[in-house]
């Protein structure tokens, strides 16, 4: 009777879980649509003139550093330009990176300052910078971004349609060496990119990504500044919310920017991954749990290891179809050719992540350790020690 019940729940559970990744390889072909259809989208036009400070908070060195930031001094723009680089520490690393650019005439400024003014270290840092921001239209860009030369131009003039209060832009992954930086690049490309087409699309979601923010100093000023999102690990998330509260739009650009991937190892590639699925998870965790159907590649080898006919067929679909997707990503965003090879084993990752995210809310950012509270804010691991 007992074997009878087992063998009855494993078929009931092969079954979901077929149905599961048969959803989700339909989800997969869909999200490829989107792709398409979003890299239609035409960009307004360009606007070479409106002053323009971008705010490049740094924190340590990191590969290819110097080209990043060289490569906002080579801006197609004809405005007035003003590029701020902040750390926290004099002796942070990224100081000789910038120093070495300001020295061979690079039009950069450099701002030291360690005050503290939340949990999160890169909202305090850009709270010690904006202070020294001259224009009135400010662009936030974290150090690992990467941007073509009508980077500011494009943002500028996309800033001017009628009632966008901020603009954001997609990301795609750029790996440097190393099978699991190239995995990084991979997750992005394979996984977040179409996962945020789709929501975008069907409007089911107002984006606003931390890689690119551009908005005015007034709009900023209105929604509380840099200070109101000082302790939430999805600063970006909360400030597009903001926006929208007040009446704004978040417009996603018709354009990607690179997010350079330099993961060395295993661990480092699932601690970063971890922390982006606990955020997303702790700010939407229904929207979260149903995202569980992209991912019919390892769900389709579970319900294979469950004996279910046609596992392993439904796998190979499945894999066809992220190879699809992502192709489809390429061809969109005008991406070179990555190692799709890795899909299975990045597949398998991104599920063990998914189904780690669901236990703790422990996270490690840049040597920073702390968990993620049930509001979104952070907690690190020197104050809840604190009687």
């Amino acid at each position: 009777m007992t074997a009878t019940i087992g063998d009855e729940l494993l078929g009931l559970l092969s079954q979901l879980v077929i149905a599961c990744a048969s959803f989700g390889c339909l989800y997969l072909l869909v999200a490829s649509v989107a792709v398409l259809r979003f890299s239609r989208n035409e960009a307004r036009r360009v606007d070479r003139s409106r002053p323009i400070t971008v705010l490049k908070p740094l924190h340590g060195p990191e590969p290819g550093l110097s080209e990043r930031l060289a490569s906002l001094c080579r801006q197609q723009y004809d405005g007035p330009v003003q590029i701020i680089c902040g750390v926290r520490d004099r002796g942070d690393r990224a100081v000789d990176t910038v120093e070495q650019l300001i020295a061979g005439g690079a039009p950069i400024e450099l701002t030291v300052d360690g005050r503290e003014h939340g949990e999160n270290r890169k909202v305090s840092n850009l709270i010690n910078m904006v202070s020294h921001a001259r224009h009135d239209i400010v662009v936030i860009a974290d150090s690992d971004i990467e941007v073509g030369p009508d980077y500011l131009a494009s943002l500028a003039a996309e800033l001017q349609a009628p009632g966008v209060g901020a603009v954001t832009c997609l990301y795609h992954g750029v790996p440097t060496a190393g099978i699991w930086s190239r995995c990084a690049a991979l997750s992005i490309n394979a996984h977040f990119l179409p996962n945020a087409v789709v929501a975008i699309e069907l409007g089911l979601a107002q984006p606003c990504f931390g890689a690119t923010i551009a908005m005015r100093r007034g709009t900023l000023a209105a929604i509380g500044g840099f200070q109101g999102v000082a302790d939430d690990l999805a600063d970006d998330h909360v400030m597009g919310k903001a926006l929208q509260r007040m009446g704004s739009k978040v417009l996603v650009a018709p354009f990607s920017v690179g997010h350079v991937c330099w993961h060395d190892s295993l661990r480092s590639l699932a601690a970063h991954e971890l922390r982006a699925a606990r955020t997303i998870k702790t700010l939407d965790p229904v929207g979260y749990f149903g995202t569980i159907v992209s991912h019919p590649f390892p769900l389709a080898l579970i319900a294979a290891l469950c004996g279910a006919e046609h596992g392993v067929q439904l796998a190979a679909v499945a894999l066809a179809c992220r190879l699809t997707v992502s192709a489809c990503v390429a061809y969109a965003f005008k991406l070179p050719w990555q190692a799709y090879r890795l899909a299975p084993v990045q597949d398998v990752i991104a599920f063990a992540v998914f189904v780690a995210s669901f236990f703790g809310r422990d996270i490690s950012w840049r040597g920073y350790k702390g968990r993620v509270q049930p509001d979104g804010r952070l907690a690190s691991d020197e104050r809840q020690a604190t009687p």
